[in-house]
């Protein structure tokens, strides 16, 4: 039998607590590529909190669209506009309904492209580079008042942004990522990071301990610290010192509640004894890193302007496996490089099987515009460039797969960040930055757990609760 209609109206009560709700306005973020978009991308969330704006999973109906874009990846901007195409038919759509959708585009496709985007895309109305996103609430404002001419800024401040970023306004989980470092001096010859990031600039250690300490605050166990060359930090402290990224490390494990420290990305060259040694020493950063070679060709990596060979990257490789025999790494690989040549490629396979990486990332060479190889006149063919990606690939999987097999009957420390595909089901990390799924109550959220490894496949591992207390914890 159906209840009369009046049972399914609202209370008084439930009326007077949505009224509140329906002047809030809504902001969507879509970020693109590496970690520290993800953070920009949260950031613009906060920037904007205070005008009203709460964020919703969905561009469709939103007042405010972000695509914050990455510029490292293979046809980036051809999928931005593929993007801002289908975005024209929603702007469109909430117009027609009474209400405006202010779009915007960040990152760095927009720093490098800000005047191509505004030129084939009309209906966007604001392009802000990486650098100056923390003049998003002006920018909105501006765009609210007048519509038209879109506005396109992509200065690199003389002031750091970081000094204008607001506190977090909304929790960030139990992993999240920190800032401490952006740009790049290191200029290879195939990215864009110096053009579009600038020059490398370390934030000061006190200001990346405060916001440290509110992250623990607001219940994170686990930090990222990134930078685009993270292991070059070298913030200056309040009393004139500069700070190398290991005595951060040191200072960051200090801080009560957080569990879990890592860092990424780092560059070959500047792995200094004192970060190896924190990597001995610091019982809370993991036993993992991301140290990208792109190449193991000697050749090549002139050529990349990488600043080392192949044996000097093994021999970092080797002083990290002195200081933590139990490392898992991961790194980055570039195929078909303008003048790679069989050879070239068969020591980056030799490399891969030497070192034994963890997990890695490949891609094929694509040029983007303004870098040096981008004008090479020796390109290796298309058909060329899959057929060595694959084989780097088959490398790359073997060597994952059998690390992750040889966790099968161990019990491994479980970081629970969010729930599992399955009902009943948690997904966590290992120390290894393993993905692994577990049957487990979802009051262990949040709870580094025991967990026995049942099973292990290429990307993930299975495993089921060893106990249910967590580690430096009370069993719920």
């Amino acid at each position: 039998m159906s209840p009369p209609p009046d049972a399914l109206a609202p209370t008084a009560e439930a009326q007077a607590k949505l009224k509140p709700e329906t002047g809030l306005k809504t902001i969507h973020v879509k970020s693109w590529g590496c970690q520290m978009n993800v953070y920009d991308g949260q950031k613009m969330v906060d920037l904007l909190a205070p005008l009203g704006y709460r964020p919703v999973d969905e561009a469709e109906g939103a007042d405010i669209v972000i695509l914050n874009t990455c510029h490292i990846r293979e046809k980036a901007t051809e999928k931005l506009f593929s993007e801002l195409g289908r975005l024209k038919i929603a702007k469109q759509a909430k117009a027609e309904a009474g209400g405006d959708m202010i779009l915007a585009v960040a990152g760095c496709v927009a720093q490098a492209e800000g005047p191509v985007i505004t030129a084939r895309a009309r209906h966007v109305d604001i392009v802000v580079g990486p650098q100056s996103y923390q003049s998003l609430p002006e920018l909105v404002a501006r765009a609210s008042r007048a519509k038209g001419e879109p506005i396109l800024m992509t200065d690199f401040p003389v002031e750091s942004k970081f000094d204008s970023l607001p506190e977090e306004a909304a929790p960030r989980g139990v992993s999240a990522f920190l800032t401490i470092q952006e740009g790049c001096d290191k200029f290879c010859s195939f990215c864009v990071v110096p053009y579009t990031r600038g020059a490398e600039y370390s934030r000061p250690p006190g200001d990346v301990l405060i916001e440290a300490r509110r992250l623990a605050l607001s219940g994170v166990r686990e930090l990222t610290l990134l930078g685009q060359n993270v292991n070059a930090y070298h913030g200056k402290a309040a009393d004139g010192t500069v700070w190398s990224l290991g005595r951060l490390i040191r200072a960051v494990a200090e801080i009560p509640g957080v569990e879990r420290i890592r860092y990424s990305t780092s560059h070959p060259d500047d792995m200094d004894d004192e970060l190896i040694s924190a990597h001995a020493d610091v019982p809370a950063l993991m036993p993992f890193m991301h140290l990208p070679v792109q190449s193991g060709s000697d050749r090549i990596l002139a050529r990349m302007n990488r600043k080392h060979t192949a044996a000097q990257y093994l021999a970092v490789i080797e002083r990290l496996r002195a200081a933590r025999p139990d490392i898992a790494l991961s790194s980055d690989f570039i195929v078909g490089y303008p003048g790679e040549t069989e050879t070239d490629f068969a020591a980056t396979l030799e490399l891969v099987r030497t070192v034994g990486f963890a997990q890695a990332y490949s891609f094929k060479y694509s040029p983007r515009p303004g870098t040096p190889a981008s004008t090479a006149d020796d390109a290796v063919p298309e058909a060329v460039k899959s057929y060595r990606l694959a084989q780097l690939q088959a490398a790359i999987l073997e060597g994952q797969t059998r690390f992750n097999q040889a966790s099968v009957g161990q019990v491994v420390p479980i970081l629970f960040d969010r729930s599992g595909s399955r009902p009943g089901q948690l997904h966590g990390r290992s120390p290894h930055m393993q993905s692994v799924h577990t049957p487990a109550p979802g009051h262990l959220l949040g709870q580094i757990v025991p967990v026995r490894i049942a099973d292990a496949r290429a990307l993930s591992l299975e495993g089921t609760l060893e106990i249910e207390t967590p580690f430096g914890g009370i069993a719920p």
